[in-house]
């Protein structure tokens, strides 16, 4: 299934300006549009290409925002969408968001499975308390 090209056009754009209102820490703006563009996706989301991105774009803003709760509500919802499990981005910020969280068994999981997709050098940019926390099992 493919999504209408002027929707998904409508929706690039959307995330495009969100993309740049987190450059300019526009955070809340950012959030606004992404979940504009979500709202276009039809139901049920987690079938569409299109809400892997957004919900993933989401979650990273509220990670950056430091609400890690909906950070991690955003990346459960991408993981569930096409190659959303697959993500190797997607499952290390859920397992940072869960780590935020207190959720460590959890987030040992998820940091686990996208250390396995991408190696150390997926936590090259990130709090080494990260990878700290799943160094003894790999």
């Amino acid at each position: 299934m493919e999504l209408d090209d002027k929707i998904y056009a409508h929706i690039v754009r959307l995330c495009e300006e969100g993309d740049s209102l987190i450059d300019e820490e526009e955070f809340d703006k950012a959030i606004e549009k992404y979940s504009h563009a979500l709202e276009l996706v039809p139901l049920p989301k987690t079938d569409w290409e299109a809400s892997t991105w957004i919900f993933t774009a989401l979650g990273d803003t509220y990670f950056i925002n430091e609400d890690y709760d909906m950070a991690k509500n955003n990346f459960y919802n991408a993981l569930n969408c096409p190659d959303g499990f697959s993500n190797p981005l997607i499952l290390m910020r859920l397992g940072e968001s869960l780590f935020e969280c207190g959720e460590l068994e959890k987030a040992k999981e998820y940091l686990l499975k996208a250390y396995l997709l991408e190696g150390y050098k997926i936590f090259n940019e990130e709090d080494d308390k990260y990878f700290e926390l799943i160094r003894d099992i790999i």
